[in-house]
């Protein structure tokens, strides 16, 4: 199972993430999904995760990758080290492009049910970036 579950967040990194694919979104993310790491005031079910990759990371980075760099899965769970790559070619969060390659560090944990996302924790350096590129 534990390889399955894997697997699942390797497709949704690469489909979602990196490809903006809606289509493999809802293949892979359960109607009563909750995102217990979203910003407060932010949406913390599926529309609120596709929000965040649809209109803040696509629009303000080109060229999107992810590298996974680690992932660890025990039961339902799997844990994943990446790291999301691009180009600021556009408005990032209300910051202007700046043409500068960034990346965003980030460790999360999904809870997998029936093959889809049912709950998501994380952290990230995006914080981080954001104050780097208010200071240019």
């Amino acid at each position: 199972m534990s390889a399955v579950n894997k697997a699942i967040v390797r497709r949704f990194n690469q489909e979602v993430i990196e490809n903006c694919n809606r289509h493999e979104f809802e293949m892979l993310v359960a109607q009563d999904f909750i995102n217990h790491s979203a910003a407060v005031g932010q949406d913390k079910g599926r529309e609120g995760l596709w929000h965040t990759f649809h209109n803040v990371l696509h629009p303000g980075l080109s060229g999107l990758q992810v590298e996974v760099l680690d992932q660890v899965a025990e039961d339902d769970k799997v844990t994943t080290r990446k790291r999301i790559i691009g180009c600021h070619s556009g408005v990032l969060l209300g910051i202007s492009a700046t043409g500068r390659a960034v990346s965003i560090d980030v460790i999360d944990m999904v809870r997998i049910h029936n093959g889809q996302y049912v709950e998501h924790w994380g952290l990230n350096s995006l914080p981080t970036l954001l104050a780097a590129l208010r200071s240019d």
